[in-house]
């Protein structure tokens, strides 16, 4: 027992430039600037790889770590069902009735999704836990005031989705200094050591990933050994989808045309896809259409 605290003692003290990592060539950040993983302390922080000589800052909030970050003449487009979460509208809207309408399909309710991924996050309790494609940080803040956890970090894709997830931050003073940083980040290029993450979380994510495959595979790199990774996602089923011709409707007026061509898995392909990618002790709640799925890291 006494070697297995001496354990986490050390993997909690692992500084902030051990944890994120260049998301071109993946080596560790020199950070110049005050310590920590909160938002004051990254704010006033730069962060360099020395390998690739790029540079990354937080000037916009949050900390972007994307491959393209900087750049001035390039653009990329993803996928539609990923550029959707980016527009302003959609960003907005998401915490403001959005979400709530997967109770249709099955989800539990917030609260209920949020005790049920504590259960699986039991074992990591003191560690470090990533809330990948955040959102409007629902879960982040949720997970950041439950004080289980040494440090969380809400990572998205979406500008905007990290903007909204400030502005609710914002209001709450003990989370503008709690151990909470804001990063933006490509779920299938994680800016994280290898080994570095205890628990990571994605709710009602992985229909939207481009490649689910890539991603779950960059989830088990960062996770350390006995890391926990807990997801929640649609069934493939004929009820399944939240994203019904009628709610879309408002949203075509604005930001136009609307691609709902996400990804949905029955329980098995989930379960194949995990072990694929490395995680063992498979597990999985369902109710109608919603799953929560979670999988561990190998000693």
């Amino acid at each position: 027992m006494h070697s297995l605290q001496e354990t986490k003692d050390q993997q909690n003290s692992i500084s902030e430039t051990e944890v994120f990592a260049c998301p071109v060539c993946y080596e560790p950040l020199i950070r110049k600037g005050p310590p920590g993983i909160n938002l004051p302390a990254i704010y006033r922080s730069g962060f360099k790889c020395t390998k690739c000589n790029k540079s990354f800052t937080s000037k916009d909030i949050f900390l972007d770590l994307t491959v393209t970050s900087g750049t001035k003449d390039y653009t990329e487009q993803k996928p539609a069902r990923t550029e959707l979460f980016r527009s302003p509208l959609v960003s907005f809207l998401y915490e403001r009735g959005w979400r709530q309408n997967f109770n249709r399909s099955g989800f539990p309710g917030l609260d209920e999704e949020f005790k049920m991924a504590q259960d699986y996050f039991e074992p990591v309790a003191g560690g470090i836990l990533l809330d990948v494609s955040c959102g409007s940080g629902l879960f982040t803040r949720k997970f950041a005031k439950s004080e289980t956890y040494s440090a969380v970090i809400a990572l998205d894709f979406s500008e905007n989705m990290l903007r909204q997830c400030y502005e609710f931050i914002k209001q709450d003073n003990t989370l503008l200094h709690a151990n909470l940083a804001l990063v933006r980040a490509d779920i299938s290029r994680l800016p994280f050591a290898s080994c570095s993450i205890d628990a990571i979380h994605a709710g009602a994510a992985i229909h939207c990933w481009p490649s689910p495959s890539n991603a779950v595979a960059e989830i088990s790199r960062v996770l350390r050994p006995g890391g926990v990774f807990v997801g929640t996602t649609f069934l493939s089923s004929p009820r399944n989808n939240p994203f019904s011709v009628e709610a879309l409707r408002p949203l075509r007026q604005i930001v136009g045309p609307v691609n709902t061509s996400y990804n949905y898995f029955t329980e098995g392909e989930l379960e194949d896809l995990c072990k694929s990618c490395g995680l063992v002790n498979y597990s999985s709640k369902v109710q109608r259409s919603f799953i929560m799925f979670s999988g561990q890291k190998p000693y």
